[in-house]
């Protein structure tokens, strides 16, 4: 299956980020962790992560850009339970029977964003307060090229 998974394309995440993800990481777009936040108190590292940070399912850090890959069900599953240990150890779900499709939800979200794209498609994700003070996200998608971008240059020539 099509999931979205961690990338670095240079180190500035381990400066932006606190924390940021590894490359690698099954992630989801994690803006359930700004829904208690006031905007106003976004400020720094955490501003950033709110702005444009999708959240790796591993470290629970952040990343600026997430690529479509494939994932097997063991992978999913594994991400699946961390998400809702998560929920439960941050964000005061009851028990994982009541996090888990919370969790499950989230996921479904990253795969869907990822099914119709093609393999080793870049995302971005902006996002901000709507006017009725929701959060609100746009992604951005880089798609990998078909066509080879230069000139052929040479030939190899048997002798």
């Amino acid at each position: 299956m099509k999931m979205l998974r961690t990338i670095r394309l240079d180190a500035s995440d381990e400066h932006v980020f606190a924390p940021a993800a590894a490359p690698g990481e099954l992630a989801v777009s994690g803006a359930f962790a700004f829904a208690a936040i006031e905007p106003e108190g976004l400020a720094g590292k955490t501003r950033q992560a709110f702005a444009n940070g999708f959240l790796g399912l591993t470290s629970f850090g952040r990343a600026t850009f997430v690529a479509v890959t494939e994932a097997d069900e063991v992978e999913l599953e594994a991400a699946r339970e961390a998400l809702a240990r998560h929920f439960v150890e941050h964000y005061g779900a009851p028990g994982l029977a009541e996090a888990r499709p919370e969790a499950e939800a989230e996921l479904a979200f990253a795969m869907d964003l990822a099914k119709d794209a093609l393999l080793n498609t870049i995302f971005t994700v902006w996002r901000g307060i709507g006017e009725d003070g929701g959060i609100r996200e746009a992604f951005r998608i880089v798609e990998p090229t078909r066509e080879p971008q230069h000139a052929r240059v040479w030939d190899v020539v048997e002798e």
